[in-house]
């Protein structure tokens, strides 16, 4: 039985509420597998706008097999090109982020403009055609300060995202913003490990201190499990959209995408170890209202995040292989927000910093255990796993939809 095959059998046979077969966590073929037909073939979080501001800035990304550059354009667009450069194939762009106008391949100097156009190559045949070699192009679209990639020559409809996604969020102005630090831990885990656990937090109150004293552990918060009965979440959805702030739960009709406001503990504004703000300087005017809580963004399989008042905590994860997954954590503040005066770095990343090494020692021990003979799928908690029961669900439906296709196209690799 080929590996395809295999995988839908376990697929259609899986027990519903339980976690995956053994294989999905540790096999290299089905993580192969997992790249051709969802990472290769749906919208990628890979950045912010900011990180791009300037014409010629750029920033580097690695999904899979595919090396990409984002780049903003002379005209203040933004586009995304496979970083591979058209002589023989070497990255045009080797660092994780820079500026350069033009794009300058360091092997043969092969030259490329902002647009992705070929503009020098010396020393050619007199008949080459300098248009027939610019760099290859990748959808890429910027949807209200984050920049999505999509590695797929047909790539999906992104409007729908868009218009869910922008009213939440363009009242914080994150296009304007500026990442105040960025930190990547690579997790011994496979992808789907790492989001199991971020889908839950069953686990928060024995391994998760510092997160504990301003996030709730309830499982209404993240608006699967009967967050619309839950008076606490409707109080705050109705004062938070009286302020102007759009916040009741919403999710796509394929279960990929989310966005839902939530209160913070007591009277927590900020991911913080007394609840009080981190940032002096508010990330934007027109989400000034006192106590908005978290703005929660979910989008499979690359990003979770949280916007606050004084400052937004975004998320990506990216494979590395059936076993490892970086994870890239990003904070936001104000543009003209001054570290030293307006905020203390240490105080502002720390409540993530911590939580995030303690789900990586979490995702690792999980990993390990699973790679035992001796594991079986487990229930999962219908009281407090439900975003975890609503992953697995998406993951499955997907991977079986496509696994199931016909002749379906592969992405060829590129030279």
């Amino acid at each position: 039985m080929d590996v395809r095959s295999e995988m839908l059998r376990l697929i259609r046979s899986r027990r519903e509420g339980f976690s995956l077969e053994q294989p999905f966590y540790i096999d290299p073929d089905f993580y192969r597998l997992d790249l051709e037909l969802i990472w290769y073939r749906d919208w990628l979080f890979v950045g912010h706008d900011c990180e791009v501001a300037r014409p010629g800035s750029f920033l580097t990304v690695q999904v899979g097999d595919y090396p990409v550059v984002v780049v903003r354009g002379r005209d203040g667009l933004i586009r995304a090109f496979h970083n591979s450069c058209r002589h023989r194939g070497s990255r045009v762009c080797t660092a994780d982020r820079g500026t350069s106008a033009p794009l300058v391949c360091p092997y043969h100097q092969w030259t490329y403009d902002l647009d992705g156009s070929l503009v020098f190559a010396r020393q050619m045949a007199e008949d080459f055609r300098k248009e027939d070699f610019g760099l290859k192009p990748v959808a890429c679209e910027s949807v209200a300060g984050y920049v999505f990639i999509c590695l797929s020559p047909q790539p999906a409809d992104i409007a729908p995202f868009r218009a869910m996604m922008e009213p939440y969020f363009a009242p914080h102005r994150l296009a304007e913003a500026k990442v105040a630090h960025e930190a990547t831990i690579v997790e011994k885990g496979n992808w789907k490990l790492v989001w199991e656990n971020n889908r839950e937090c069953y686990h928060c109150a024995g391994n998760h201190p510092e997160l504990c004293k301003t996030f709730p552990e309830a499982p209404t918060i993240t608006g699967v499990n009967g967050a619309e009965s839950d008076p606490e979440m409707l109080a705050h959805w109705a004062r938070c959209e009286a302020a102007g702030l759009p916040s009741r739960f919403r999710i796509d009709e394929a279960g990929q995408y989310r966005a839902t406001r939530a209160p913070l503990l007591r009277d927590a504004v900020s991911y913080t170890m007394t609840g009080r703000p981190a940032v002096r300087r508010r990330l934007s005017d027109a989400a000034s209202a006192d106590r908005i809580g978290t703005l929660m963004l979910y989008h499979y399989p690359t990003t979770w995040n949280h916007v606050l008042g004084d400052h937004a905590v975004t998320f990506r994860v990216l494979p590395l292989s059936a076993t490892e997954t970086a994870v890239t954590t990003k904070w936001l503040v104000h543009k003209d927000a001054v570290e030293g005066v307006d905020y203390d770095l240490g105080e502002l990343i720390h409540v993530w910093a911590e939580t995030n090494d303690e789900d990586r020692r979490i995702v690792e021990e999980n990993a390990f255990g699973i790679r035992s003979p001796a594991y079986e799928p487990g229930p999962y908690s219908q009281i407090h796993e439900g975003g975890v029961v609503q992953f697995v669900e998406w993951y499955a439906r997907f991977i079986e939809l496509r696994l199931a296709e016909d002749g379906s196209p592969r992405l060829r690799s590129v030279a």
